[in-house]
């Protein structure tokens, strides 16, 4: 399952996904995920920086520097 699947959207809340390397898997279904470093919301379709080794989603790249330095 991606972000072009029909089913993706069936809930309105936070989604639950498995992140892989240049794809996620979609374990429960909803309309976003949250941020690992800045707590925001996400939606499914704006989706494109996550981590699969430490399994967290980011807003973007600057999110997704700060944890890869550390902060």
């Amino acid at each position: 399952m991606n972000a072009f699947d029909r089913d993706l959207g069936k809930s309105d809340g936070m989604a639950v996904l498995h992140y892989g390397d240049g794809e996620y898997a979609v374990l429960s279904p909803g309309r976003f995920v949250l941020c690992a470093v800045s707590n925001k919301q996400i939606p499914l379709e704006a989706l494109r920086y996550w981590s699969p080794e430490h399994q967290e989603a980011y807003t973007g790249p600057a999110e997704a520097l700060k944890r890869w330095q550390g902060a």
